[in-house]
């Protein structure tokens, strides 16, 4: 059955890729957009971490790491029974970045497949799952952390990979993975985990 896409969300989506585009934005998005981003960020955390608090600091961010891994798994899960096809695969005249070059639909641009994985975001509910994380351990960094799945999301409508209804879901689903595996980390914490490796 095909994915209703909200008039709103149609509107926004053109918006973002279509019409709110600069030179700067073109360069910027595909890097904001990319794991290696994100993966970088947990290597210069960890070695940072490591440095300050110690070994301990390993134990934060093998959980984070875990929890992401759970997220992007149960988000594919999700995809593939939705089906939802990208904008790039649906929608005339959307920018979109491939091999290395920025392309755009023609007018008369046509769907052709039936099924997709555009909804829900995994780039944003992972990026929404580390900085969920990282806010339960370290307060200070409330609400920072948020500007980086906001980034990421914006990013995801830029190159033409989701609809807003996509990046929302993702937000969603990677907070509710992060604070049910929070939950449980902390139960587990409480009672199970000896003191030397406590946060």
């Amino acid at each position: 059955m095909p994915f209703y896409t909200h008039p709103l969300d149609m509107q926004i989506f053109v918006l973002v890729n279509q019409i709110f585009r600069k030179n700067w934005l073109d360069i910027a998005m595909p890097v904001l957009s990319s794991a290696a981003l994100l993966w970088s960020i947990i290597a210069v955390a960890t070695i940072f971490g490591v440095w300050k608090k110690g070994p301990k600091f390993l134990v934060i961010i093998l959980l984070i790491s875990a929890t992401m891994g759970l997220t992007d798994f149960s988000t594919n899960l999700v995809k593939k029974s939705i089906g939802r096809v990208r904008p790039l695969n649906s929608i005339a005249l959307t920018y979109f970045k491939e091999d290395g070059k920025w392309q755009r639909r023609p007018l008369d641009y046509q769907q052709t497949k039936e099924r997709g994985n555009s909804y829900p975001s995994a780039h944003t509910s992972n990026s929404m799952a580390f900085a969920v994380m990282l806010m339960f351990f370290f307060r200070k960094l409330r609400p920072w952390m948020l500007f980086l799945p906001i980034v990421v999301g914006y990013s995801r409508l830029y190159l033409g990979k989701h609809f807003l209804t996509d990046v929302m879901a993702g937000w969603a689903f990677g907070a509710c993975i992060a604070t049910s595996v929070w939950l449980v980390w902390s139960y587990w914490l409480k009672f199970k985990l000896p003191e030397r490796y406590r946060p």
